[in-house]
């Protein structure tokens, strides 16, 4: 795959080059889960920072993509990024991962009929998901709350894993249903529905992060300087989605992650990028910890999952020494 010019990466920042500081990483091998979203674009970016960072072989594994995040927990992979709720799921359920860092805000857009102006107004109504406890249904079951309507009662949860629920709606057989980009913005062109919330815009959902670096708690707890490395290699990444947009876009499609740059470049604009610097990490376990316990998805207490599956060393680390 074609890369960032290791100069030309290097000379995007001023930062000093802080990893010829450091000892070198006990392991040189990464892998990552390969998914479609385009809104994990610092994953890819920061392939080229790391080969800076010391690593000679990184991997992003394809496969299905349930099997390869569930190899989190079990070494199979070494990190991945994924929506915070997915995480605190995971801690609940014993998986031996650790969360990191927050990378961004927002991503996702909650699609309806014309006639259905708020979210208030999918009391009774059908709402279309791939599965339950996927993506869909994690971040729309609290949604739902916040506003007083029951996930489990006030409206019908379709669910189907053959049929897209864009289909779903296309066809009226649905009434909303969530997607991400690039869907999202498919969904724009052809005039589609329309949006009724955006969890880059609406509170308190814009304030907590959306994606998350996590990592196989053994990798964690055993290579400490190789997590270090990583970790700043994909907030620089995410440093670079937010500073410049258009190269970040254009490497994606060199790379043969995404295929259409005006959609990757509409992402990487739309979304905050520049936060992890800003927000607090732990504010959002903590915020979907207590908004999934409230839905019924996890027992855990708050407190019990930021203990058991969160590691803030590297970020406070970072902070400090990524000020610019």
């Amino acid at each position: 795959m074609a890369a960032l010019p290791l100069a030309g990466v290097a000379g995007l920042f001023s930062w000093p080059h802080q990893a010829d500081a450091d000892a070198p990483p006990e392991v040189t091998s990464l892998r990552f889960v390969k998914s479609p979203s385009i809104c994990a674009a610092p994953k890819y970016l920061m392939q080229e920072l790391l080969r800076m960072e010391g690593f000679t072989d990184v991997q992003y594994l394809s496969g299905q993509t349930n099997v390869l995040k569930r190899g989190l927990a079990d070494g199979m992979v070494d990190f991945d990024l994924d929506f915070a709720p997915r995480h605190v799921i995971n801690i609940d359920r014993g998986m031996a991962i650790t969360v990191l860092v927050g990378v961004h805000v927002g991503c996702f857009d909650l699609i309806a009929a014309e006639h259905i102006r708020r979210v208030t107004d999918l009391r009774g109504r059908r709402i279309g998901i791939s599965a339950l406890e996927s993506s869909q249904h994690i971040f729309l079951a609290p949604i739902m709350a916040n506003v007083g309507i029951d996930p489990a009662k006030d409206f019908n949860w379709v669910v189907d894993s053959s049929v897209k629920p864009a289909q779903l709606f296309a066809e009226g057989k649905i009434d909303a249903f969530l997607c991400f980009p690039p869907e999202s913005y498919e969904l724009r062109a052809q005039k589609i529905g329309h949006v009724v919330f955006s969890s880059v815009v609406d509170r308190p959902w814009s304030h907590y992060f959306c994606c998350m670096l996590a990592g196989n708690r053994e990798f964690v707890s055993k290579y400490p300087v190789a997590t270090k490395r990583v970790t700043r290699a994909i907030l620089k990444a995410t440093d670079l989605c937010a500073s410049n947009p258009e190269l970040a876009a254009q490497q994606m499609v060199n790379s043969g992650f995404a295929s259409r740059y005006d959609y990757v470049l509409q992402t990487l604009r739309e979304l905050p990028y520049d936060k992890w610097r800003e927000y607090d990490a732990e504010d959002t376990v903590r915020f979907y910890a207590l908004r999934l316990r409230e839905t019924g998805f996890i027992e855990s207490d708050p407190n019990r999952i930021i203990a058991a599956g969160t590691n803030w060393r590297f970020l406070e680390e970072l902070r400090r020494e990524l000020k610019t």
